[in-house]
């Protein structure tokens, strides 16, 4: 089965110093960058999911600022695909359907920030289309 890894939001603003920070997100990171390099070693396809807040007075994400960069310890290398979101669900108003389908993905590996948003959000998006998704428990951080 054609798999690929979504890593969603693990930017700068969830950690320690962020706006918003989590509940062990280097944990969290940790798990994702393993998975991370399992799928660059064996060439599986991934996509890094990167959050850019459009609302005036956002609390963080904020375009621009290194707060929404992604974070160093799962830091994208040249050529690897980053979809920009500025909702929870990684599939809309993205072109992330449109690179899965180029890509003939029939299951997504999901991990990532913050579980009961992001995640989840995309993970049931994902179902919906017809993907079949594993989320990764312990590559995962929320509040």
């Amino acid at each position: 089965m054609n798999t690929a890894l979504l890593i969603i939001d693990i930017q700068n603003d969830y950690f320690p110093g962020g706006k918003f920070p989590l509940v062990d997100p280097e944990k969290a990171a940790g798990k994702a960058y393993e998975l991370l390099q399992c799928f660059r070693e064996h060439k599986g396809h991934h996509a890094h999911i990167q959050h850019i807040s459009l609302k005036p007075d956002a609390a963080f994400f904020i375009k621009g600022d290194s707060g929404s960069d992604i974070h160093d310890s799962v830091a994208h290398f040249e050529g690897e695909p980053i979809v920009y979101k500025h909702y929870p669900n990684s599939f809309r108003e993205t072109d992330l359907l449109k690179l899965l389908q180029e890509w003939k993905i029939e299951r997504v590996v999901i991990c990532g920030m913050m579980t009961h948003m992001c995640v989840d959000a995309t993970a049931r998006a994902a179902a919906d289309l017809g993907f079949q998704v594993l989320i990764a428990e312990d590559a995962c951080a929320t509040r």
